[in-house]
């Protein structure tokens, strides 16, 4: 397999990663966690401006951590969609600049499909066909991974991501910035059953409930009324029960439609990706629903689970075996189904054999 250095800016981490035969030479993440942390949430701007200050500092620590030489370098790869278009359109400049450079192929990398492949770097075995749930901060979707590339998304949520739900959440508790983590640390010294709260559901035209579709704005103004009515009394707000509850209810509602999904398509392994991957809630009621049923659970490693650029090397990777190529001239995308990744590329007979290095035959638009 390949060796693929990668670039992930689509937000705000600043990575780059060299993996090869889906084992990471190199990973290096620079968080803005701190920078943002007083806005309550990421500003656009400030991340471009942050991710135009640390690429090149990124890119050379990982060259060096790896230990390897541009000439053991297949290819270079860069997320290029979904994401915010300014922060996308710096790693995509540096590796462009990387490829041209060093003479080596480039391949843009959909961000969803990286956090597919960040189970791969967890289980080396793992193959499709299997279900993926990505859960993050700005999706929440049940995909079924056909093969390399191909992929159809079976259910989604309707409105708020699963991950931004917790944002929100942990804004009406003063948690802070970012929520999930901090909800998931109360959870484990609350009542998960001290406030019954509603999952959501999607009906359907015809009748009934959409079997695996989403929904968490009704969840999230739930919490908000719930803490409305407990602060009128006041009382000190039972922060912990509350964020409790909310995860429970979180992980119920993922699990129920994964575990339904996987049962009526036939698909054994459940793989999680995203950032909401590596919350305790979800990890412990998945498994457990999970194991009665004969169907196996992949989880990412935490570091694996928020934005990183060795699930990107590792997704780049596999295309690049497949003989797939990106033009230089591929632009940023601030939205783009996971379901169109093969728009990405166009197919190549791999010259690696022949040549070493063989250098993109597209040029910059």
């Amino acid at each position: 397999m390949a060796t693929v250095l990668a670039i992930e800016t689509s937000c705000d981490e600043t990575a780059v990663s060299i993996v090869k035969n889906r084992e990471v030479l190199s990973d290096i993440v620079a968080t803005q966690i701190d920078i943002h942390r007083i806005y309550g949430g990421v500003v656009p701007e400030v991340a471009s401006r942050q991710h135009l200050e640390g690429v090149n500092i990124a890119i050379d620590q990982a060259l060096s951590q790896s230990g390897l030489q541009w000439s053991s370098i297949d290819a270079i790869a860069a997320t290029c969609a979904p994401g915010l278009v300014g922060a996308l359109l710096v790693g995509l400049m540096a590796a462009k600049t990387l490829a041209l450079v060093h003479r080596k192929p480039f391949l843009g990398v959909h961000h969803l499909e990286g956090h597919i492949y960040a189970s791969y770097l967890s289980d080396p075995t793992l193959e499709p066909p299997f279900l993926c749930l990505l859960v993050s901060g700005g999706h929440t979707s049940l995909i079924a991974v056909r093969e390399c590339g191909h992929y159809d998304i079976l259910g989604q949520t309707r409105d708020d991501a699963a991950g931004e739900a917790f944002d929100k959440v942990a804004r009406l508790l003063k948690l802070g910035y970012p929520g999930g983590p901090e909800i998931d640390r109360l959870s484990n010294v609350g009542n998960p059953k001290a406030f019954p709260l509603p999952e959501g559901r999607i009906s359907l035209p015809e009748g009934g409930f959409h079997p695996y579709d989403a929904s968490f704005s009704g969840l999230k103004t739930a919490v908000l009324r719930l803490t409305q009515t407990l602060e009128a009394t006041g009382e000190p707000l039972p922060v912990a029960d509350i964020a409790s509850s909310f995860q429970f209810t979180v992980a119920k509602a993922l699990t129920k439609r994964a575990i339904k999904c996987a049962l009526n398509e036939g698909l054994k392994t459940i793989a999680i990706g995203g950032g909401v991957a590596a919350n305790s809630g979800l990890r412990s009621q998945l498994q457990a629903a999970a194991s009665p049923h004969g169907i196996r659970v992949v989880f990412p490693p935490l570091k694996y689970c928020t934005d990183n650029a060795a699930m990107i090397a590792c997704a780049a990777a596999e295309h690049f075996d497949l003989g797939h190529r990106s033009d230089l001239g591929l632009g940023a995308r601030s939205r783009m189904p996971v379901s169109q990744v093969m728009d990405l590329y166009h197919s190549e007979i791999s010259r690696s054999k022949l040549e070493p290095n063989p250098c993109p035959t597209t040029t910059l638009s």
